[in-house]
């Protein structure tokens, strides 16, 4: 018997979460990735049907780096930004999507912590300060969040005091 769903394609939503991972001392993580080396970027991820954006966030963290985010500070930044989807992975949304709605979120870590890449996804990964990681990113939106990432450490911070 032919199941007829399995030859259905399954399309992204043009619905996506990018997270900012990094360190209070400002050390942000990039990774590599594998479809495209030379490509740096944070994590990112498209959201699932009946997700919420937090919970896309918290699975992409997980599925990319192996990082729990519900034992750190995850904050919803409140920024989003609407790009036009690259050529190349236009096919990966059904037809007639041009563009994406990206929601993007800081995840807070006291420190480094080990990283386990999905090698299928990404080649390697680097903790940077702002100043070298912002530059190496493909995406201006990625360079504009990491770029942000010392004022919303320092409201944080005038928050906390």
């Amino acid at each position: 018997m032919n199941d007829v769903n399995s030859s259905i394609k399954s399309y992204k939503i043009p619905r996506s979460t990018l997270v900012v991972i990094h360190t209070l001392k400002q050390e942000v993580l990039l990774i590599e990735r594998a479809d495209r080396p030379g490509y740096w970027q944070s994590v990112t991820g498209s959201q699932d049907e009946g997700e919420t954006l937090r919970e896309t966030a918290i699975r992409e963290v997980a599925e990319e780096t192996g990082i729990d985010a519900t034992q750190h500070t995850l904050i919803d930044w409140q920024k989003q930004n609407v790009y036009e989807i690259y050529p190349i992975w236009r096919h990966r949304y059904p037809p007639g999507v041009t563009h994406n709605t990206e929601n993007v979120f800081g995840l807070t870590l006291p420190d480094r912590v080990p990283v386990k890449l999905a090698p299928r996804e990404h080649l390697q990964y680097v903790w940077l300060p702002v100043d070298k990681a912002a530059p190496l990113c493909f995406s201006w939106s990625n360079r504009e969040a990491i770029l942000d990432l010392p004022r919303r450490l320092a409201m944080m911070q005038e928050r906390a005091s």
